[in-house]
């Protein structure tokens, strides 16, 4: 079922136009110095393909609910989707979003500066100033207040969000929002998905930063559940 992205419309950025970009299920919302459509669309159709050609010779990849092995050859996608489910014990689609956001925008790096693409609410963000990206946790206490405040020396930064209560993605828990910033994209949407399972109840908080303290790579999470938050490592959050 789809469901309208106006959590879109939240981040403002002066000097950045914005574009969509949709190819079958995957369905982007990108930011740049001028229009890339084009090369944007290119970006995810060879993506995908390389995916979907993959998937096709080996359909257990597609539906794994735990880490799955890979050919040595598999496409550079595939190996990073992998490696992410691998180091946080979820399946390898749990990666998807934030992979391909991350390989369209390091493909549009090429000819925009600054970069930001957004699939699913699974952020790949390049920028050369300080940026809030909006927290979006449905009726939470918490929605329409806050930002996480981004340096230009952070970036190239992922920033994915994994979310029981808002959404179509697939979650075991109940978490209003379990938001995950690395280098690596398709690892801090794996590791949102996997630290998103443990929020049952508020209570679980402390035991899903535990968890994120021990994958590597992570840089900061945030973690909603009712009229509680937690954040671990390198977050600001900033009044919107």
């Amino acid at each position: 079922m789809y469901e309208p992205r106006f959590y879109r419309h939240w981040s403002p950025d002066k000097g950045l136009g914005s574009f969509n970009v949709t190819v079958k299920e995957t369905d982007l919302y990108i930011r740049a110095k001028r229009d890339l459509q084009a090369e944007a669309r290119d970006a995810v159709i060879k993506e995908r393909a390389a995916l979907e050609n993959y998937i096709q010779r080996h359909p257990g990849f597609a539906v794994a609910m735990e880490p799955y092995p890979i050919e040595d050859k598999a496409p550079d996608i595939v190996r990073e989707m992998a490696e992410a489910a691998k180091k946080v014990g979820v399946g390898p689609m749990a990666a998807v979003a934030g992979a391909i956001a991350e390989r369209v925008g390091k493909e549009l790096l090429k000819f925009s500066p600054e970069v930001i693409v957004e699939n699913g609410g699974d952020i790949f963000l390049k920028s050369q100033k300080k940026r809030l990206v909006g927290i979006y946790a449905g009726k939470n206490a918490f929605a329409d207040q806050l930002a996480l405040e981004v340096q230009a020396s952070e970036t190239p930064l992922g920033i994915c969000t994994s979310s029981g209560t808002v959404g179509h993605s697939l979650s075991f828990g109940k978490a209003d929002a379990v938001i995950v910033l690395a280098p690596c994209t398709a690892l801090a949407d794996a590791a949102a998905t996997a630290i998103g399972n443990i929020i049952q109840e508020a209570d679980d908080i402390p035991r899903g930063l535990e968890f994120a303290q021990e994958i590597d790579g992570l840089k900061g999470i945030a973690i909603i559940k009712d009229d509680k938050m937690a954040l671990w490592g390198k977050v600001k959050i900033a009044r919107r």
